[in-house]
């Protein structure tokens, strides 16, 4: 099991950043991926929140969306989403808002609203839902997402969701007391707010990636900690879990589709 994919060491990489004593609002996808694997292995106790107001969820197989049975049939309770977000959110419950993004510039900010301009877009995306918030009141936000230049922009079309603005304190002059952006995990490297500039840094590059290619892959001007290490690969039970999840997943849906299937023939 020594072979991985980059999108595996991504997953993994994210899984380990999240402690037993998190409570973190999950993302659909590969947020998703990366809470339950810390919650199959190293952080059985974290308390996993997702959009639709389910608590302590703890799925076998990863929710297509926020709206998925699998996840109120799991949760130790469900609760209303005003109440999720007014008294669990926005009350300063929530330790970590695990989010993806369309597009990222390199202070953070998200968009998941266009690609373009707002008003005759290129691409309209799903939108924001409820990551503005999770953005702003979480104590801190971890993003993922694979690497390519389209993704990874110096300027983002639309703020979606707000990460450290213009960089340097202008969370803090907006009034915003959370921390922000404080990880980012992508398919070939773990990068880190510089703590003056905010700016997004590279802290360990992930086996088998180089600097030419998250450079490559990259639109604005890579910057470098003043120590970068190789993220460790991932362990055979790190890599298994994820791998049986996936397959648990795969198995689960491939059984929807095919009775959906059958109904309508």
């Amino acid at each position: 099991m020594s072979d991985f994919t980059p999108n595996e060491m991504m997953t993994i990489a994210a899984a380990r950043a999240l402690s037993n004593d998190d409570v973190c609002f999950v993302g659909i996808g590969a947020p998703s991926a990366a809470c339950n694997v810390a919650r199959l292995t190293h952080a059985p106790d974290i308390t996993l929140i997702y959009e639709s107001g389910t608590i302590g969820t703890a799925p076998t197989v990863l929710p297509l969306s926020i709206g998925d049975g699998e996840l109120c049939e799991t949760a130790l309770t469900t609760v209303a989403v005003p109440e999720m977000f007014r008294y669990w959110l926005q009350g300063g419950r929530i330790t970590i808002g695990f989010l993806g993004a369309a597009q990222l510039d390199p202070f953070g900010n998200i968009n998941t609203t266009v690609i373009g301009d707002y008003a005759h877009p290129k691409t309209r995306l799903p939108g924001g839902g409820g990551a503005p918030e999770i953005a702003s009141s979480s104590g801190e936000v971890f993003i993922t997402m694979a690497q390519s230049k389209r993704g990874m922009v110096k300027d983002i079309d639309f703020y979606t969701s707000f990460g450290h603005g213009r960089g340097g304190n202008h969370r803090q002059e907006l009034g915003i007391t959370t921390k922000g952006p404080t990880l980012l995990i992508t398919d070939l490297a773990v990068w880190r707010p510089n703590p003056e500039t905010k700016e997004f840094e590279v802290n360990s590059i992930h086996p088998g990636a180089t600097r030419e290619e998250i450079a490559r892959t990259c639109d604005w001007d890579v910057k470098y900690a003043a120590s970068v290490d190789e993220t460790p690969p991932p362990t055979a039970e790190e890599l298994g879990t994820l791998r049986e999840l996936k397959a648990r997943t795969d198995a689960a849906h491939a059984g929807t589709a095919s009775k959906r299937g059958s109904k309508d023939g």
